[in-house]
């Protein structure tokens, strides 16, 4: 292995805590990492890692080296994405990870039509409902629902959204009406864990801003599963609009509270392209990001998930 290569592996090893995470980023077992960086520490004539059987931490010296060598890589890759800037057509491997929803629903029936115009394009698409770490875990672009706030990373609009409050019917019908934010401490709010703290939501009308504490007797990581169970009559759920548009007009949800902005982060919200910024950015990327741009509204159009501002439906909020 070059020595450039073992510096790769002891940075990801680094930045990952482990071996085994840095193995598999790079597909290799966690044995051949651990004598790879044990080469390096050999060439270099200093420990960089102390090593137990359950911890991994940097020693003074790995600190040291790890401050010098991560700077150093990153401008190998801005130097790679310059050259790479110039193709004609892009080429390589380009990671993507989305929400699961978007990706299944929108992202995923585009991929035909993307790999046709760029075949010489690799697409690796990951789906999960955690907020990633870019250039910690290697991926090229990731599809978030709120904008990033880091000002390493950049980011591109693919579609504007709002979350909503909504129930079924026969929800709605069989429960307390729902006119102001107070009364659903009278309900079963459907939430989206977010770690062990009690679920917030915000919500917003003439320039005031309410903020309270939900009950909630089910909360999930995934947007899909408060979205099903809400169609089942479970509860009241807050999703992003073009989620929930086709069941609205099918009658299977009603929107609660629209007179109010609602959320459980931030109101400035949409699918947002999020990717590295770099001198240069790279043309698989470019290419990417101008794809979904163009025809991410045409496919959510198609799969019937239109945002509501869009739609010409009556919400409701009382029985």
């Amino acid at each position: 292995m070059s020595q450039l290569q073992a510096m790769e592996l002891f940075v990801s090893a680094a930045r990952e805590g482990s071996f085994s995470a840095a193995g598999r980023h790079n597909g290799l077992s966690p044995a051949s990492v651990s004598r790879r960086i044990g080469e390096l520490e050999a060439r270099l004539g200093v420990q960089l890692f102390n090593r137990t059987t359950r911890h991994l931490a940097l020693t003074e010296a790995g600190k040291a080296y790890l401050q010098r060598v991560e700077p150093a890589l990153h401008s190998i890759e801005d130097a790679e994405a310059a050259a790479l800037a110039l193709q004609s057509s892009p080429r390589g491997t380009l990671r993507v990870h989305s929400r699961m929803l978007f990706g299944m629903t929108v992202v995923m029936p585009l991929m035909p039509q993307f790999q046709k115009m760029y075949p010489e394009l690799k697409v690796e698409l990951s789906l999960s409902e955690r907020r990633i770490q870019l250039r910690e875990e290697d991926f090229d672009v990731d599809l978030r629902i709120a904008a990033p706030k880091d000002e390493s990373l950049m980011q591109r609009r693919l579609l504007a959204t709002e979350r909503i409050l909504v129930a079924a019917a026969d929800y709605i019908a069989r429960t307390p009406a729902v006119r102001e934010p107070d009364d659903l401490v009278k309900h079963n709010c459907l939430t989206y864990w977010m770690g062990a703290n009690d679920v917030v939501w915000r919500f917003m009308r003439k320039g005031k801003l309410k903020e309270m504490t939900v009950p909630s007797s089910f909360s999930a990581n995934n947007g899909y599963v408060l979205h099903q169970l809400a169609v089942m009559g479970h509860g009241i759920a807050l999703l992003d609009d073009y989620t929930v548009s086709g069941e609205i007009e099918r009658g299977q949800l009603r929107r609660l509270l629209p007179g109010y902005r609602v959320t459980n982060s931030t109101f400035d919200e949409g699918i947002f392209a999020t990717f590295l910024q770099t001198n240069y950015l790279p043309g698989k990327i470019r290419a990417f990001v101008d794809f979904l741009a163009a025809n991410v509204p045409g496919q959510v159009r198609k799969a019937g998930l239109v945002p509501m501002r869009s739609q010409a439906i009556k919400p409701v909020n009382t029985r």
